[in-house]
């Protein structure tokens, strides 16, 4: 037993250093894309924001079937009709995906009537953008059920199937506030942490999982609705992302099979620099650069 932990031991760094090298090599060639022209993808939130713009995107590169759910039934009617105009068959269910019942109810109404989805993007979520003391205690548990347990319940609901066909991906649209909170959006960070954590857990979850696999996205501050009045004090220096882009680059993470992308790619920087700077340090890159009095002017939809 003894010999045996000894050679596991030495074998391991020669095991990291084929995965370095691996993930190199793969970098620096052109990469093979999964066909999506066989894919069924749902998308939560997809009426509008970075949803809608995904829902565009799977559709641009040949997903075979599109469905949309959300909680606003005028925006999922407009987002719906377009993606048919683009030639892609395409359908919405209204679902707060908060509600656990609602969640299972709606994922079997799609089974009957769509068909097994082999893309899960899990991208609902809201913002209350308050401090916690000035926070509405329903409203911090708006922000826990959609952005955190929401993805429990869908991801509880369809993954069975896709384990059983040995097909299939779940994605989560987080934020780079997972990894690095900001005052005035105690709810979204929290949340967003923790669905940094399920999804962490996830990934390794389906190691021994032919055919199933997932992507996690943390993108910067996104120009949409959702976050409208933040301010960052170097714009130019910190611009926002396109939520276009975010669609784009997401997309081809599942293609690429990549498990976590960071957007832009200058956020690595931030983890490496949380990892070794003292707190004070990191306190005065937050002062800055702005993002300790950035939702001071937040305005945005919750």
């Amino acid at each position: 037993m003894v010999w045996k932990q000894l050679g596991a031991a030495l074998l391991l760094p020669v095991q990291m250093l084929y995965a370095v090298v691996k993930a190199a090599v793969r970098a620096l060639l052109p990469p093979k894309l999964r066909d999506l022209a066989g894919d069924v993808v749902l998308v939560t939130g997809g009426g509008r924001g970075i949803g809608r713009h995904l829902a565009r995107e799977f559709a641009r590169r040949g997903a075979r079937k599109i469905i949309l759910w959300g909680r606003t039934e005028k925006c999922l009617k407009e987002t719906t009709e377009e993606i048919r105009m683009m030639g892609t068959e395409c359908h919405y269910f209204i679902c707060d995906v908060g509600n656990r019942e609602e969640v299972y109810r709606q994922a079997k109404a799609v089974r009957e009537k769509v068909g097994d989805i082999t893309i899960l993007v899990n991208n609902a979520a809201v913002v209350h953008g308050k401090s916690l003391m000035d926070s509405d205690d329903d409203a911090l548990l708006k922000s826990q059920h959609i952005n955190t347990l929401g993805q429990f319940w869908t991801t509880k609901a369809f993954l069975p199937r896709m384990l059983e066909l040995q097909n299939g991906h779940i994605v989560c649209l987080n934020s780079v506030l997972a990894l690095s909170a900001i005052p005035g959006a105690i709810d979204y960070c929290t949340s967003k942490a923790s669905s940094f954590a399920f999804m962490e857990s996830l990934t390794l979850g389906l190691l021994d999982c032919p055919g199933v696999n997932a992507t996690t996205v943390l993108p910067f501050h996104t120009s949409t609705e959702m976050f409208q009045g933040m301010r960052i004090r170097f714009p130019n220096l910190f611009p926002p992302l396109k939520p276009e882009t975010v669609a784009r680059r997401t997309v081809e993470a599942v293609q690429m099979n990549q498990a976590f992308l960071l957007l832009p790619w200058t956020m690595h920087v931030l983890v490496i620099l949380k990892s070794i700077l003292p707190q004070a340090a990191l306190e005065e890159i937050h002062k800055f650069s702005g993002t300790y009095t950035c939702m001071n002017t937040f305005k945005g939809r919750t």
